[in-house]
């Protein structure tokens, strides 16, 4: 999947927490968001000088929702479910907060750290090849963008 594929892909599959993505089309959305997520930023920093952020909000905004579909749609790609999202963020979130109740300093940080490098871990894998239970490979065995599949 090239980088126009991928962003098509992402603003067309919002809403659509099921089937799989492939690590092409996860790694070029996160590419497009983070370079226009810059240039909003730097625009609002130009025009604002830090006391608003409305372009760079509303970008979030924006890309939120498709973001965590693409995320759970990649989880698939690699034969695991969306839930692994919620239960990794209450663990970090959790074992974090312990930590920093007890005093413990930068251990906190670094359990949230780890707790990004797990699902970074994830996408950077390829997905199962073939069919899982998530649905269809992707990809096919060349790499090209299979056909979406019938409803």
């Amino acid at each position: 999947m090239n980088f126009a594929q991928a962003i098509r892909s992402g603003f067309s599959n919002y809403v659509n927490f099921s089937g799989r993505a492939a690590r092409s089309e996860y790694w070029y959305w996160a590419l497009f968001v983070s370079i226009v997520g810059v240039v909003a930023f730097l625009i609002d920093l130009a025009i604002f000088n830090h006391r608003h952020s409305p372009l760079d909000n509303a970008w979030r905004l924006v890309t939120f929702l498709p973001g965590l579909a693409l995320t759970v749609r990649r989880l698939h790609d690699t034969d695991r479910t969306g839930w692994w999202l919620p239960v990794i963020g209450v663990v970090v979130l959790l074992l974090a907060l312990t930590l920093a109740v007890m005093g413990i300093s930068m251990l906190p940080e670094i359990v949230v750290l780890i707790g990004f490098l797990v699902p970074i871990y994830w996408f950077c894998q390829p997905g199962t090849s073939g069919a899982n239970s998530y649905g269809p490979d992707p990809l096919d065995t060349v790499g090209r963008v299979s056909p979406p599949p019938e409803a």
